[in-house]
Parts: structure tokens; C-alpha cells; sequence
């Protein structure tokens, strides 16, 4: 499923961040560990290639720790790019950021460090300011685009951070990374239905995380199926119908707000290896559409051609 959730506000958002790149010195994306790759910005990724990076990645308290370090590894890998992962709601992680943006870029006597931090929705870029700021500077929510417009934050110490909206793409294409975003609310509920997130998030958690669904809703057998856990998610928690039919709806909202909440432990719903086979199957797809539409416009000139003969 490709989704389309694109507010005018992000449009004008990334044509002010390209206007502002060439005063910028150091770019830090602000990336969600449990989705490192999906939270990712294309447009980002083509914008800052000749910029320091800082790969940060946040909510390190809901993402599995051990995969985390396989995203870190990956992204030391790139040119001119370090990483961290951080716990923003748990520790101050001020200096130690701070230092490594004086290490990529050294301070000049004569003027301001200039840091964008940049990010797609609801990634923790305004509360990572605001603990940076050493206070309230940037608006927080759980939901997503809260901030709207640039502001420059002086931090008072060699360091000036130009803080950006978060944006997506104009079109999402990936059907799985669609999913992801949904699943850890880096879009809005009413972009995709609960339900075929859910379902998309149950099918991963029965696959990858049996144990933590075992534990949350204390069951000793694993339900095969993804209906087969919302079903008994929704008989645990009374989302019952007429005729003790099952509220698939309320199960679906109940199950995707624990799995961001972390109540169902950590997880991380994506590894560099799937993302690299996921990649490769992305492009055999669209070389195939690219294929199906050459030989499209060759039948389409073809008929035209027979037609004018035909009227000679």
C-alpha cells in the first residue's frame, strides 16, 4: 500500500531547508531506533550528502537494543557520518552530543557552529532541542508535525541549531515502510485504518517477538494467526459486539497503542539484512513497471502506425 500524507506545510518546508543548507555546517536527522531506515527521509538523504552527519537515533527505550547496534554499525559505515543512540526521556544527553558536533566540525573563533536538525514526524527532534536548550524551546506532542516553521536556537556555547519541521515525502511507495511509519505513529491515524495496521504490526510480533506477546497477555499457547491474537486480545479487554462478536476496531487501537507505549516490550520492526532484500525486491518491482510500460507505448506507436498505413 503506498500512502500519500503530504500538508502543504511540509512543501514548504523542504524548499526553506534547501534555500538554508548552503549556511549550515553539520546536519543531525533525528531518526526513530525502531525504524531507523523507514524514518529516514529520501529528500534529507539527497540534500545533506556533502554535510558532517549525526545519524541520532531516538526512543532507544522502545527499540530492541540489540538490533540498535546493528543500525549504529551500518551507519558508521557511510562517508562523513557518525551515530548515537539516545534515551531523551530517561537521560541528559547534552555533552555528549555536543562534543561529537565539535569534533565533526571543530568551532571557528569568529562565528556560530550552525547544526539542522532535521526529521520526519514525531522522532523526538523538538525534545531533543529542548533538552539541548536546557529548556522549554520547542513544542512536544505524541502527535505527529507539531512543528510548523524554522527557528535558529542560540545554545550559548559555539552552537546554533536551526530547528525544521518535520517532514515526509510526497509519496510513500514502499509498502512496508507505509506500515512502519503507521505502526509507531509517524503519520496520522487517519492516513491508514488501525486495523490493517495492526495486523501488519501482529503478523511482525508473531514472527519476531512471540515471547513478548506470550508475556503481555499472559498466554501459554502463541495464536497462529494475526486475527487469532486480536481475537484474544479483544476477549481479554471486552471489545465485544452483539453476539459476542469481536470489535476488531477497538482490538486493532488497543494492540498498535501498546506497541508504541512499549508495553509489549522492545522492538525494533526492521534490521539493515531486511532492509537490503527489501531494497533489491523494490527495484526488480519497478524495473518490471518500467518494462510493462516500454512495451505499453511500443503497442500504443505501433497501432498508430498501422492506422495511418491503413488510411494511405
Amino acid at each position: 500500500m503506498a500512502i500519500q500524507w503530504y500538508p502543504g506545510h511540509m512543501h514548504k518546508a523542504s524548499k526553506e531547508m534547501t534555500e538554508a543548507l548552503p549556511q549550515v555546517n553539520l546536519v543531525i536527522e533525528v531518526l526513530d531506533a525502531r525504524i531507523p531506515f523507514s524514518s529516514s527521509n529520501p529528500f534529507i538523504q539527497t540534500l545533506c550528502t556533502e554535510k558532517p552527519r549525526i545519524k541520532l537515533l531516538t526512543k532507544l527505550d522502545l527499540a530492541d537494543p540489540v538490533i540498535t547496534k546493528q543500525w549504529q554499525s551500518y551507519f558508521e559505515q557511510q562517508n562523513n557520518t557518525k551515530s548515537m543512540a539516545l534515551d531523551l526521556h530517561n537521560t541528559d544527553p547534552s555533552g555528549q552530543l555536543i562534543n561529537l558536533i565539535n569534533k565533526l566540525y571543530p568551532q571557528k573563533t569568529e562565528c556560530n557552529t550552525l547544526a539542522m536538525v532535521t526529521g520526519i514526524p514525531n522522532v523526538g527532534k523538538s525534545t531533543l532541542i529542548n533538552c539541548l536548550a536546557g529548556k522549554h524551546i520547542a513544542n512536544t506532542g505524541d502527535e505527529p508535525a507539531i512543528t510548523k516553521g524554522q527557528q535558529r536556537i542560540n545554545l550559548r556555547n559555539g552552537i546554533m541549531l536551526l530547528d525544521t519541521p518535520g517532514i515526509l515525502w510526497p509519496k510513500i511507495d514502499h509498502p512496508n515502510s507505509s506500515y512502519r511509519l503507521a505502526t509507531t505513529g509517524a503519520i496520522k491515524d487517519t492516513a491508514m485504518s488501525y486495523e490493517d495496521v495492526a495486523y501488519f504490526a501482529a503478523e511482525f510480533c508473531l514472527a519476531h517477538y512471540p515471547d513478548q506477546l506470550l508475556k503481555r497477555f499472559n498466554l501459554t499457547e502463541l495464536p497462529e494467526t494475526e486475527t487469532a491474537l486480536l481475537e484474544t486480545l479483544g476477549k481479554q479487554r471486552g471489545c465485544l459486539r452483539g453476539g459476542n462478536r469481536i470489535d476488531f476496531e477497538r482490538a486493532s487501537t488497543i494492540f498498535i497503542n501498546e506497541l508504541r507505549e512499549g508495553k509489549l516490550g522492545q522492538m525494533t520492526l526492521e534490521t539493515p539484512d531486511v532492509i537490503a532484500q527489501e531494497i533489491q525486491q523494490v527495484a526488480i518491482m519497478k524495473a518490471e513497471k518500467d518494462e510493462r510500460e516500454k512495451r505499453r507505448l511500443e503497442e500504443k506507436a505501433a497501432r498508430r502506425r498501422k492506422t495511418k498505413a491503413n488510411r494511405r
